[in-house]
Order: C-alpha cells, then structure tokens, then sequence
C-alpha cells in the first residue's frame, strides 16, 4: 500500500511517499522549485501543491498518482480558528478554507482514486515525530507558529495512538513571537535562525523585566501574551512587516532596519527571547511529564528546530530519552501526515525508526559526468573522494560536498555541505562574508564522529536529536582553542554526530580528517548562497561558480576553480 503525505498550508511545502510503513521519499518543494519555503505563505494558495516534489516520491517507487492508496494533507479545514479571531477575521477565514476545499477534486482530476484524509497540522507535526521514534510510548510537545487554531499541543502516545491532552490558543504563540522579533531585528519572518545566532552575543538579564511585561508563564504548562502589545497577527512575510508601536514603546528604540548596524540593545533584546523561550519550553516539558509519565519525550513545530531551547529543555529536564526529527518544522508535517495514516487511522503496527535524513533525490556518476561535461569543465575522478577532500580541507580549502541522497530538513548533513577546516581562526568570517553572504554573527557547524563526540563537546543526556544537528553542545575547555571556527561566541556548538551506518562515505572523510590532522571534525554548512540548498548536479555547478568555493566533489569526481577561471 502506498500513502503520499503532502503539507502545501502555508509554508515549507513538501511530499513523502510510504510503502506499507516504510518511507521511500521526501523532499521539500523548494530544493525542485528554488523559491524559498516553496511558495509565498498567502491565504489563497495552500491549494498550490507541491507537485515537483510529489513527482519525485512517484518516480522514486516507479508509481502513478491512481495507484496511491491514501493522501493525507497536514491542516484540517473544518476545525475554526481561536474564537476571539473568528469574527474579525472571518474572510481570511473563509478564503483558507474555501481554497482548501478544492484539494481533493484537485488531485482526482489528475488520477487520484484512493481515500484523502485531512489530518489536523499539530497531529502531523506529533505523528511525524512519534511514529519514527524508538519509543513505543512517548510525551510529545508541538511547539510551532500556528495551526488551526492552536499554537502548542500536548500529546501523550502509546502503541501507535497519539491522543491530545492540551492545548495552547494562537494568539499565544512562541513561533509568532520570534517571527515579530525577526522582523523587528531587521530579518524577515522565516530568520529565527539568525535570531538564535545574535542572541549569544547578548546581556539576557538587561530585558528580563520587559519580556515579562510580553510573556508569562501560568499553571498548568501554560503561558500568556500580551496580543494588545505585540498584535501578532499582523506579521507580514512580503515585504517583512508588523506591529512595533508596542514593542517600540516597550524598548525605547525604533525597530531596526535592513542594513543598518546591529548595536547592543539589538543583541541584547534577541538573548531575553532566547531565554524566556528556553524557561517556557523547560516549563512545558515538566508539565507534560507530570501529565505523560513517560520517559521519552518527542518535540516537533519550528520551534523545536531551536538547539538552544531543545538542549535546555532535555538536559535540565525530567525526561530521559528525546527525539526530534530533522524536518521539525512544517515540512515534517507531510511526514507525519502519511505515518498517521498508516499507523493511527489504518491500525498498522509496524514502525520504521529514522535513523538517517538522506530521503531526497540521489544522481548517478553518469549524470554528474554528463553535466560537467556539457559546462565544459576541467575535472577528474578519483577512487578516493573523502581522501583526496579530507587532504584539501587541511589545506584550508573550502570543498562543496555533493554526495547521495539530499537531506530531509533545513540542516545540510554531509550530502549538500560546504566543508572547510574548524582549525582555521578565520574560516568562520571567510564563509559569512565571501562564501554564504550573511552576517558576520552566524555561527558554522562541527560535524564530528559519533564516537569522538564526548571528548570533545560536554553531553549531559545521549540522543539522536545531535545528529541531525538540532542540540548545542558547549565545547570542552580544552578544545576551544584546536577548533576556534566552529565555537559560538557562548562557547556552544550545533553539533552533528556522524554514524558509519548512517553516511558511511561522510564518516569515512572525516575519519581521513582526523588522521591527517588529529581533529575528529569538520566544518560543515549549507551548500547554498541565499538560496535553498542545492538539490541537483546542476544547482551544485552553478552554486560552486558563482561563489569562492574552492573545489567542488560531485560524487567521485573532482573539481577545482583555480583550473576552471
């Protein structure tokens, strides 16, 4: 039986594809597409499907739409939204929902004859965390943005039924918050990230006081906003925009503007969210362990794509075990959608754990040979691939590494990766400013073997949330010195953990690294330059082109710009 999982409700459109439980693809839209998050997240178009990457899970199986036996697509247009919004915003509410509505004739005009289920968006994100866990009962906490109505979900699950317990109602909401202060900071709504990375340089303690003032915390795992202050809902993605007047009032600064300098009251203002987040989300986790009993904790939303708060939330907390997938965020949710079906609604109990991200398209020899050729390159093959790059980045070349199947998730883990030397003191501010084109407080990756790990990053609690880099690690004293590259202004890394059975060619390069240098690690980031990681041979080609990328490993073959000017 075949089960297409699809999320297309606002942004990170994606597709997965199951075969009697097991998962044989998913991507997201955008790596096909090139537009970030797959399309525009407007009201009027959660009907625009992400038909490239749905594509690619068909042709992946060798299958036809008419042959799919379920799809299930993550946001449920029956259930209304928070009441208190129902009324004011009852158009917008009615144009989702009409949009929405047109789905399924949508897909039988184009062959489709099985069953389409709507699977509410929190249930996704739940069930794609769950269902791909080892855990046979789990506490699951859904921290995102929106969905239907509500902005967090408490979940408990056991022999492969989830069962909500609680809620939190949208306009509260931890995801909107960081999207307001994305924009306030400067960035547009989709850069928590670079919030996350300022927040490091910041006082946490100087506007403790005033983020009182705009969340607390209540009984019972819960929190309040104060929506008159921060009006949420009027954050807009194009062009980046909102409500400041509140907030403006409340710092006694303007909200900054692209391109102007960051000073210290914005670094300052990103810490206090940073660590009001970390409080709430500890404080959900023990109330859900208090509801849940169970040992396993599962996050999932974009929220949990915060190392920071999962790190604090887990190691701090009552919990013993954490799973996070790599796709937290909403492209997960086409995910989780299809294991819902399989496991939830269709009764089936066989499970696949997810030991690995790599579930998106793979090229053969043949057409990486075919496209270097036909941009008329000079370049060799080789035997030994992770050799010969493990050799150039202790050189301190900076190597696009394209290998295997694409990642799954917003973190490249060794398939579509940049690497470079974490030796190197400089090579944090040569990929900023020269590689990606960002800012100069954006923080670079270690990837290091799973084995090593412990010697060289402080781990209070095991899990495999560290190798799909979503925890942060603090570096080890002693070793702060030996890889200043990939050390955070706090002293933390976003650590990836590399398996053999997981990317033994990723593995075995950095076990080269090691030999040659006496470092288990690389450094490890996007292959991309503002754009979304490269997906084919050619968006690697003319990535590695238009950047100072030093050498571009394509498989066994071997590319050098200096012989390519």
């Amino acid at each position: 039986m075949y089960i297409l999982g699809i999320n297309a409700v606002f942004h990170e459109s994606a597709a997965c594809l199951l075969e009697n439980g097991k998962i044989l693809a998913s991507a997201e839209e955008e790596r096909f597409n090139r537009i970030k998050h797959g399309k525009p997240a407007n009201l009027d178009n959660p009907d625009e499907l992400p038909w490239q990457a749905i594509q690619y899970c068909l042709d992946s199986a060798g299958v036809e739409l008419k042959q799919i036996g379920h799809i299930g697509y993550s946001f449920n247009p029956r259930i209304k939204s928070n009441p208190l919004f129902t009324e004011e915003y009852k158009d917008d509410e009615d144009l989702l929902e009409k949009t929405l509505l047109h789905i399924p004739e949508k897909l039988k005009e184009i062959g489709f004859q099985g069953e389409f289920h709507w699977v509410n968006h929190h249930t996704a994100h739940a069930a794609s965390a769950y269902y791909v866990s080892p855990f046979q009962d789990a506490a699951i906490l859904v921290v995102d943005g929106t969905a239907e109505s509500s902005s967090t979900s408490f979940f408990s699950a056991k022999n492969n039924q989830l069962k909500l317990l609680q809620e939190i109602l949208y306009p509260a909401s931890l995801g909107a918050l960081w999207e307001l202060f994305s924009v306030f900071l400067g960035f547009d709504g989709y850069d928590a990230a670079k919030v996350m990375g300022l927040a490091a340089y910041g006082n946490p303690n100087r506007y403790a006081e005033h983020f009182k003032q705009i969340v607390r915390m209540v009984p019972n795992g819960q929190f309040e906003m104060d929506n008159e202050l921060l009006h949420v809902e009027t954050i807009e993605y194009y062009p980046p925009s909102g409500y400041f007047q509140g907030l403006e009032e409340l710092f006694s600064i303007k909200n900054r503007e692209p391109g102007q300098a960051f000073t210290p009251a914005h670094q300052d203002i990103a810490a206090s969210l940073q660590a009001i987040t970390d409080d709430i989300v500890l404080d959900m986790t023990q109330h859900l362990y208090q509801l849940v009993q169970s040992d396993n904790l599962c996050l999932a939303g974009g929220v949990a794509l915060n190392c920071v708060s999962n790190t604090v939330a887990f190691e701090k907390g009552p919990f013993t075990h954490l799973f996070v997938q790599p796709a937290a965020h909403d492209g997960g949710t086409a995910l989780g959608s299809a294991f819902y079906i399989w496991n939830h609604v269709l009764g089936n109990e066989p499970r696949e754990q997810m030991t690995h991200a790599y579930l998106g398209p793979s090229f053969t020899d043949s057409d990486m040979d075919n496209i270097l050729q036909k941009h008329q390159l000079i370049y060799k093959r080789t035997d030994n691939i992770e050799k010969e790059v493990a050799q150039l980045i202790s050189e301190n070349n900076i190597v696009g590494f394209f290998q295997g199947r694409m990642e799954l998730g917003p973190r490249a883990l060794g398939n579509r990766s940049l690497l470079a030397d974490p030796r190197h003191p400089n090579m944090r501010e040569i990929f900023n400013l020269k590689v990606k084109h960002r800012e100069y407080f954006r923080p670079l990756a270690p990837s290091v073997l799973h084995e090593e790990a412990n010697n060289w990053f402080t781990i209070t609690k095991e899990t495999s949330a560290a190798e799909f880099m979503l925890m942060a690690y603090p570096v080890k004293p002693s070793m702060k010195e030996k890889i200043p590259a990939v050390v955070h202004v706090d002293g933390t890394s976003r650590v990836q953990r590399v398996k053999k059975e997981a990317n033994p060619r990723y593995h075995q390069l950095i076990s080269e690294f090691y030999r040659i240098s006496g470092v288990p690690i690389v450094l490890n980031t996007s292959f991309n330059d503002s754009e979304p990681i490269v997906c084919t041979p050619q968006d690697a080609i003319n990535t590695f082109l238009a950047t100072e990328i030093d050498y571009l490993a394509m498989g066994n073959f071997l590319v050098s710009k200096a012989d390519n000017r």
